[in-house]
């Protein structure tokens, strides 16, 4: 019997849901630790960041029109499917990352683990971060945090799942929808991820994962006018700064970059949201 052929994976990005190649036909080589050829992976473009932008704002307002607590059951099955595909994980960040079995295993296991914790906060941050309001008069006065909108994200560089997890988890919890730039060293985690979002609950366009370049892609959601937060956590080796006098133009909420891979925090869930205050009458009058 002659020997098989391998099948080699073409890897491509993740926008609305669906899994087109960069519409500029452009790849990169997506290299082992030990400099071994593993996949060409998507480049992706500006075009390719402005459909992202258009898919994410197509699906946040059903996403935030869901319950808290069906959002939760949606984030909570997604670590469900990560507990199932758990070996191919470990496989990639050991070869795309260098890491040893065990720490491969830890570092799949804190990605589980972020998902959980979120998927928990999703019925609950809303009694933390709202509250009811002492004034004068026959009236009730509520604050209550709403989702900001359309996230542009871009995750550590240095850790291609539990970063990437670390950053879109507590974006999706209060109803935002994300598009994320994913590490350009380490990117077969995130696509890999993307196809566990294709075969979860979440909508098409609610999580969209691009691969390429940052430092090309990140100046136009930066810049763009239908996104509405920018998180930088991943940006700290990029000219940052530049990024967020882009955002302001207009008037974007920027979370600044920091070192290795956040903690899970209610901050960062709240970070994300705006407060609505609401009055309403006590009674008759």
């Amino acid at each position: 019997m002659s020997a098989r052929l391998a099948v080699p994976k073409t890897y491509k990005l993740y926008i609305g849901g669906a899994f087109p190649r960069s519409e500029s036909g452009r790849t990169f080589e997506v290299l082992s630790s030990r400099g071994r050829f593993l996949a060409n992976a998507a480049k992706a473009s500006r075009k390719d960041a402005r459909d992202a932008v258009v898919a994410a704002r197509a699906a946040q307002s059903g996403w935030a029109g869901a319950t808290s607590y069906n959002r939760g059951q949606v984030l909570y099955r997604i670590a469900e499917l990560l507990e199932g595909r758990r070996a191919q994980f470990v496989d990639e960040l050991r070869q795309g990352q260098g890491l040893s079995e065990s720490a491969a295993q830890r570092e799949v296991d804190s990605a589980i683990d972020v998902w959980v914790w979120y998927a928990g906060w999703a019925d609950k941050y809303l009694q933390v971060a709202g509250n009811g309001n002492p004034v004068s008069g026959p009236y009730f006065n509520i604050s209550t945090p709403e989702p900001t909108g359309v996230v542009a994200a871009i995750a550590p560089q240095q850790s291609g799942l539990l970063g990437l997890v670390s950053v879109v988890a507590p974006i999706l919890v209060s109803g935002n929808s994300v598009v994320v730039i994913a590490s350009e060293s380490a990117p077969l985690p995130a696509i890999s991820l993307s196809e566990v979002l294709a075969t979860s609950d979440v909508p098409g366009g609610v999580v969209n994962i691009l691969t390429g370049s940052p430092a090309e892609i990140a100046p136009w959601l930066a810049s763009h006018a239908d996104v509405n937060a920018l998180d930088l956590t991943g940006a700290g080796e990029l000219d940052w700064v530049d990024l967020q006098i882009s955002a302001a133009d207009t008037l974007k909420r920027v979370l600044q970059p920091e070192p290795g891979v956040p903690v899970p925090s209610l901050d960062r869930i709240t970070f994300f949201t705006e407060t609505k205050t609401v009055w309403h009458p006590k009674g008759i009058i």
